[in-house]
């Protein structure tokens, strides 16, 4: 699991590399997610299940608010793993500058808004009744954290951006562990509820910030940024608007989903079709991480790879990413078909929650084994620079083909046609980008190979 310089990227065999690429991602991922799997059920178990839906209201607006710290990061990195492999190193530099400027800017403001407009947002995703104070609560704290988080996300992509995957694991461990601490010190033995919780996340993305910006100082990144390139850079700016746009687009539709969701599930089944929801979330975010994990580790060996026109490698990465990680999928597949009852005990004593939870969760995971070949599919023209197929990939899944589905099911099936919509989007969305990941390599990559 050792770290690779930039120019491994272009050099090492594809196999060896996507596994020192994935694990450290994968690893990383993985205790974010058990983080956000942990921080739930000390929730559910200290303070409430009522807690569990508040938290699930807050996440879609502070999620997309360092999503938008996260797009910047993944289209700025694009940038710079190309710079790196076209041997531009000047370009890597003001990207960075770039990114950083971006990142404070919109986060701030966004986070202003945010906080002038409580009392509608909370409604809005679905915190009514009994969640709406908790959620408040939550909301208020959380919030106030959330341009460090914007930072720490745009920061992590540039780390692996530089082939130093072992350290974006570490600053994506900080945060989960200094977290599930606080979790325990602040809401068991402190006994401050949700206000424990909310500073228990809120210090932990600082304790995060405090490494990266140790490891961007130190002589272990590459990048060494002065004044001069903080400087915003039109072409540049654009660039990564671009490219980041995927990302947060990606993310805004999430937090639509999250609302949608929310209030349509709160009409067909109160309280605990909500509570049900979030624990499949929160399933959603951890079970899927080594498909995530290879979906990262693949971005940096793509991007750098084309931008030295090394093709073969290219599609080599391609065909790698997407075997390695259909077999993690089909693994975490047959684990949640197995056991849904089991986990859901985990989070809640609440019978009517432990009731509806496992159907719900063996539909929504029903497609699991496939949606590799769409995650890599959109991921690969992100990493290559082409905006547009990437943006109308990524949203294929969710705005294309879930939202529509979420609205026609339930009037023929109820609620049991919300589940449903999660497996039959996940086919579509992935036959779609199978067809142009397909006509991809055929047209482009395997006409240069002729040249």
């Amino acid at each position: 699991m050792a770290n690779v310089s930039s120019t491994d990227l272009g050099t090492q065999p594809i196999g060896k590399l996507l596994v020192k690429q994935a694990v450290p991602a994968s690893i990383g991922i993985l205790v974010m997610s058990l983080n956000i799997l942990v921080d739930t059920i000390f929730v559910g178990n200290w303070i409430g299940s009522t807690a569990i839906a508040a938290i699930n209201v807050v996440l879609p607006v502070s999620f997309f608010i360092a999503a938008l710290g996260m797009s910047i990061g993944v289209g700025g990195s694009s940038i710079i793993s190309r710079a790196l492999g076209a041997n531009n190193k000047e370009k890597a530099l003001k990207t960075f500058g770039n990114q950083i400027m971006l990142t404070i800017s919109f986060t701030v403001v966004l986070v202003f808004f945010g906080l002038l407009f409580v009392d509608d947002i909370i409604p809005a995703f679905g915190g009514k009744g009994p969640i709406f104070e908790p959620a408040k609560i939550y909301y208020i704290i959380v919030l106030y954290g959330v341009p460090i988080l914007a930072l720490v996300m745009m920061g992590n992509t540039v780390i692996r951006a530089e082939g130093k995957p072992k350290f974006a694991m570490y600053a994506m461990m900080i945060p989960s562990v200094g977290n599930l601490v606080l979790d325990y010190v602040f809401i068991n033995l402190m006994d401050m509820g949700m206000h424990g919780a909310a500073w228990a996340t809120t210090i932990s993305y600082g304790l995060c910030f405090t490494f990266i910006l140790w490891y961007f100082l130190s002589k272990n990144s590459e990048l060494k940024i002065n004044m001069s390139h903080f400087g915003l850079d039109k072409n540049i700016v654009s660039e990564i608007g671009s490219l980041g746009f995927v990302t947060l687009a990606r993310q805004a539709v999430v937090s639509v989903t999250y609302l949608l969701m929310n209030n349509i599930l709160y009409d067909l089944g109160g309280e605990t079709s909500v509570t049900a929801y979030a624990i499949v979330g929160r399933m959603l975010m951890f079970a899927l991480f080594p498909v995530y994990g290879i979906t990262q580790g693949f971005l940096p060996i793509a991007g750098y790879n084309h931008g030295a026109m090394k093709y073969d490698r290219v599609k080599e990465s391609i065909y790698t990413a997407i075997k390695y990680a259909i077999g993690l999928g089909v693994l975490v597949f047959i684990g949640l078909m197995i056991f849904p009852e089991a986990i859901t005990r985990l989070f809640t004593t609440n019978a009517d929650v432990i009731k509806e939870t496992p159907p719900a969760m063996r539909w929504v995971f029903a497609a699991t084994p496939v949606i590799a070949i769409q995650l890599i599919g959109a991921a690969y023209f992100q990493a290559i620079g082409k905006a547009t197929p990437a943006l109308l990939l990524t949203l294929c899944r969710q705005a294309f083909f879930f939202i529509p589905l979420i609205f026609i099911l339930p009037k023929f099936y109820g609620e049991l046609g919300v589940w449903m919509s999660f497996p039959i989007s996940d086919v579509l969305a992935t036959i779609v980008t199978y067809y142009f990941l397909q006509r991809e390599v055929k047209l482009k990559l395997n006409a240069n190979l002729s040249e």
